[in-house]
């Protein structure tokens, strides 16, 4: 394919760089050498930049118009994402609303729920997390355990959830419960939307190995739930969780290549860095370098070819996985690659200039490889649905959930 830019792209591409000039000012920027934000930190601030990206129109580039997107195509959303790393614009605060959260009400809310949540979503007025995973169900999502039983015009929840991203800065989430033990653990799940204020949501940081706390265990004890709130018919919450799984596996894997710094980012790392290091230390880390820079190459190239498809009107399946497993293999080459050009820097929080992106980046690309689907299970996938590999055994997908295994 032409991975130029076409006449319409190209101009495309020039009204998104207008208007982040025309809006600097409104914006939170990243320092030089910033990867990221801490949204505890700066949530008021990430707000506010989201609030006015979503009135110049930057914000929900491939929803609906009539749900207050732009009606744009998926290309056009990666020409957004790829001026606003250009501006160093840090990324959206309700980023899991906007990719994953919204996509789902969309497909599976009612209209009064869309009219309700979708235009204060796209303004970050509420941020969004999504509750799936669990202490006892992370790769294998259909085994959780929180349970919702129905009372009178509600549900009553009770459970845990683990690992969710921005929980601590949420004020509403999309939330798989177990509705039915006796039917197969697939066909008894049902999905709500839960206000995170609610009495009885506990929500507790998780500190990270790299000193941050961007993912959160959330406990429900006794919370009620209006039935309104549920998304799909009980026991269809599966198919409305796929709906979510596909959108999340996109958005992580984007179609940008590695996960994490550019690859351009990371090449002016090795210019810099290589002549410092002793010819031993020189020979390894470009061997290094040179395979992080054909994995992140290739996966962005990839990343390309799968936009083509969705953006002629593909929907996410299968090559959404192949493109998170790559970005993120990629990703872990450049920041191990990145730390080891560091040489003898490589043991201090920060180097002499008070650069520690690449040890930064190395501690929290470990999560990203589990989030949206371990890698694991991502090859998985992949056997199964692209190559038309057999499935492992599993007796327990056809098992009463309540008497199967777990």
């Amino acid at each position: 394919m032409d991975f130029d830019d076409s006449p319409d792209e190209a101009g495309y591409r020039a009204r998104v760089r207008a208007l982040l000039e025309e809006h600097a000012g409104e914006l939170l920027h990243l320092a030089p050498g910033q990867e990221g934000i801490d949204a505890r930190t700066h949530e008021a601030e990430m707000r506010r930049t989201q609030r006015v990206l979503a009135e110049a129109g930057l914000v929900g580039v491939t929803w609906p118009r009539e749900y207050g997107g732009q009606g744009g195509t998926l290309v056009q959303q990666a020409i957004v994402a790829q001026e606003l790393a250009r501006a160093r614009v840090p990324g959206l605060i309700n980023h899991i609303g906007i990719g994953m959260c919204g996509p789902t009400v969309i497909a599976h809310g009612s209209q009064e729920q869309r009219e309700r949540y979708l235009a204060r979503l796209l303004r970050a007025d509420d941020v969004w997390c999504q509750l799936f995973s669990e202490p006892a169900s992370g790769s294998d999502l259909a085994a959780l355990r929180t349970t919702a039983v129905r009372d009178g015009d509600g549900w009553v929840v009770n459970g845990q959830k683990v690992w969710t991203t921005l929980a601590h800065v949420s004020d509403f989430g999309i939330l798989l419960t177990r509705t039915d033990p006796e039917k197969p653990k697939h066909a008894g799940l049902t999905m709500f939307v839960v206000d995170m204020h609610a009495p009885g949501v506990t929500v507790r940081p998780l500190r990270q190995m790299g000193g941050r706390a961007d993912f959160n265990e959330v406990f429900f004890d006794d919370v009620r739930i209006p039935d309104e709130e549920r998304l799909g018919e009980p026991g269809e919450g599966w198919r409305v969780a796929l709906t979510t799984l596909m959108n999340e596996r996109v958005a992580i894997g984007g179609a940008g290549g590695a996960i994490g710094a550019p690859v351009e980012e990371f090449a002016q790392h090795a210019r810099e860095r290589l002549p410092r290091l002793d010819p031993e230390r020189q020979v390894l880390a470009r061997q290094a370098v040179g395979r992080a820079v054909v994995a992140a190459l290739a996966a962005r190239y990839t990343g390309y070819r799968r936009l083509t498809v969705l953006s002629q009107g593909g929907i996410p399946g299968p090559e959404a996985s192949a493109g998170k497993l790559a970005g993120t293999e990629a990703g872990l080459l450049m920041a191990d690659a990145g730390v080891r050009l560091l040489g003898d820097d490589a043991v201090y929080a920060a180097t002499a200039d008070g650069d520690d992106r690449w040890q930064r980046t190395q501690s929290w690309l470990p999560g990203i490889s589990i989030a949206g689907g371990t890698d694991q299970v991502l090859r998985n996938i992949l056997g199964e649905r692209v190559l038309g590999l057999p499935p492992e055994p599993r007796s327990d997908k056809t098992a009463p959930f309540s008497g199967g295994t777990r």
